[in-house]
């Protein structure tokens, strides 16, 4: 396999400057689309929608903290181990994150959103329109301690 390359289509502009833990919601950033990639038509239609899914690069993560197997999420011994694929930890081996938040305005290049779970700096790989047919088809099933740790996430 070879590698990939990805370029940022934008940045995290203010919010949390350092990643913690929960409260999610109560934070307000703008995503600052890259200018001399895009204009803002690459915007147009956007401000229809509620919310985006946007995926981003945990860049902050040290290469020696990415985890590939399993552990207990956040440390929590209560919580059963299990692995890097059945977590959404930050010390992931393609450093990715993928978060839904609300869409609160577009200015130019400028997305105004509430509820991103990224800080400042933050690169930008992608920002796509959440659409509620792409949400899952029927019931969904996860364990308790998933339901425990995301009780004040957001």
């Amino acid at each position: 396999m070879r590698g990939i390359v990805l370029e940022p289509v934008g940045t995290v502009v203010g919010g949390r400057v350092e990643a913690f833990d929960d409260d999610w919601d109560t934070e307000q950033a703008v995503i600052r689309v890259d200018g001399t990639r895009f204009g803002p038509e690459s915007l147009a239609g956007l401000d229809a929608f509620s919310h985006l899914e946007v995926v981003f690069q945990f860049h902050r993560v040290e290469p020696a903290s990415i985890n590939t197997s399993a552990r207990h999420p956040r440390g929590n011994p209560d919580w059963p181990k299990v692995g890097i694929f059945a977590q959404r930890g930050r010390n992931r081996p393609n450093l990715l994150g993928v978060s839904r938040c609300r869409l609160l305005a577009v200015d130019g290049l400028d997305v105004h959103v509430r509820g991103l779970d990224a800080i400042d700096g933050t690169p930008i790989l992608d920002i796509k329109p959440y659409m509620a047919e792409f949400g899952p088809q029927g019931p969904t099933v996860q364990p308790e301690w998933a339901t425990e740790l995301m009780r004040a996430y957001y």
